[in-house]
């Protein structure tokens, strides 16, 4: 079973055509794991629906305790894209948590937003990767994974890249 875990983010936020702000109603999740006709066995717990800028390490302790709590070893959250890496990084360093993948996974653009939106192509990534990747705390966005200790957001491109390459 993969257990998904929802925080928010861009991910999960709602266009409010009269006032022109994003705000959040509830996940994207269910509905879009039906429409993508997904065969996994998957459980959805919606622990949070915050911006990624307003997370707190309290929230982040909260994200590590719901990890540790699960019997599941392969775990998705979805999360804000600013501080992303911040909670991957939280969470590699939690001692109960080695023995599980933990795949963290957002968006750039609202899945409420329709076609432009990378949320469904992450989502799907985030599943193929979860299911293949050894256990350790990993980013998967734009069709690729990356290692917690080696991904940075680029707010230039608007694409996640590795920090130092491969030699």
């Amino acid at each position: 079973m993969i257990h998904i875990l929802t925080t928010g983010g861009t991910f999960d936020k709602e266009y409010n055509y009269i006032s022109g702000e994003l705000l959040f109603i509830d996940t994207h999740l269910p509905e879009m794991l039906k429409r993508a006709r997904c065969g996994l066995d998957v459980r959805i717990e919606k622990l949070m629906m915050i911006d990624s800028l307003d997370m707190t390490n309290e929230q982040r302790e909260f994200i590590a305790e719901q990890c540790k709590r699960t019997t599941s070893h392969k775990i998705i959250i979805t999360h804000g894209t600013d501080t992303m890496v911040d909670t991957a990084k939280y969470l590699a360093g939690q001692e109960l948590l080695e023995s599980k993948t933990i795949v963290l996974t957002g968006a750039m653009i609202p899945y409420s937003l329709g076609a432009s939106s990378d949320g469904f192509f992450n989502i799907g990534a985030a599943l193929a990767f979860v299911q293949v990747l050894p256990a350790g705390v990993y980013i998967a966005m734009n069709g690729r994974y990356y290692n917690w200790d080696n991904v940075q957001k680029n707010y230039n491109t608007g694409f996640f890249e590795n920090v130092r390459s491969k030699i």
